[in-house]
């Protein structure tokens, strides 16, 4: 039995004016544990199907399915990363990651000490009394990611995290996630517009064709890769490889011309 099951998803926007299909007929099944990336060109749903497995949108038409079993937000922990941090700038650190404990009740000691245990492991020892202010761009991102995991979800939800960060940033954290998920065994879905990003992180990349979003190809990523850290697999031939593979596949999607500013 797959982890999670996406079947048959249909989703349609709707104006005062006209409709518009966001996605059309998407299935797709992840293994426990699995880093699955969804690539494509803007507009092609890539988010919108991202808000439908975390219960945020519901869909036109089909089902999402964890662990055999309907979504069910209200019972569910789904852990979302998003392009900005959204830590709370007048709570320190500490009350920033634990405030997932706070609301599910979960007040313990236990659970704060683990949730501190996290700070430490995301490279932030120190920093719970200060304010997300005192911090950069990037550590704000590693407070994210333990607030996101103190809560100990099932599925984390990616949707381009690392896209404003500069590039050396990008790559520590693309290795600190990646490490970090792998050691708690946890699933991940990520959007991303970055090929090689997707190809460093992800053990199966799914390609979305626009207007309306379908799975136009998926594509495995060698076993080698992924057992390799993302800043080392970015230098292994295995990677051009599959970006040269996957660069062309979105050049045909484009017609040759957006594409070009994917990187």
């Amino acid at each position: 039995m797959s982890f999670l099951t996406v079947k048959g998803i249909h989703h349609t926007y709707f104006t005062r004016y006209f409709a518009v299909t966001a996605l059309e007929d998407i299935n797709l099944d992840i293994q426990e544990g699995e880093f699955i990336s969804f690539l494509g060109p803007s507009g092609c749903g890539k988010t919108t199907l991202l808000s439908i497995i975390a219960g945020l949108i519901a869909p036109a038409a089909g089902t999402i399915l964890l662990e055999g079993k309907p979504l069910d937000r209200k019972g569910l922990s789904i852990g979302y990363m998003l392009q900005q941090d959204y830590l709370f700038p007048w709570k320190t650190i500490e009350q920033n990651i634990t405030i997932g404990l706070k609301l599910l009740k979960k007040k313990e000691e236990t659970e704060i000490g683990k949730a501190l245990g996290l700070l430490e492991q995301v490279g932030l020892a120190g920093v719970e009394n200060q304010f997300p202010r005192q911090l950069s761009g990037g550590m704000r991102q590693r407070a994210a990611l333990a607030r996101t995991l103190a809560v100990n979800p099932k599925l984390l939800l990616l949707d381009e995290p690392f896209s404003a960060l500069d590039y050396q940033t990008k790559l520590k954290l693309e290795d600190l996630v990646s490490e970090t998920l792998k050691s708690y065994g946890k699933t991940a879905v990520l959007v991303t517009h970055d090929i090689g990003e997707a190809i460093a992180m992800s053990d199966r990349i799914y390609l979305l064709s626009p207007k309306p979003g379908k799975i136009h190809k998926w594509f495995k990523v060698p076993a080698l890769l992924q057992s390799l850290c993302p800043f080392e697999a970015r230098n292994h031939p295995l990677y051009s490889d599959l970006f040269q593979i996957i660069w062309k596949e979105l050049e045909n999607l484009e017609g040759g011309n957006e594409h070009r500013s994917i990187t």
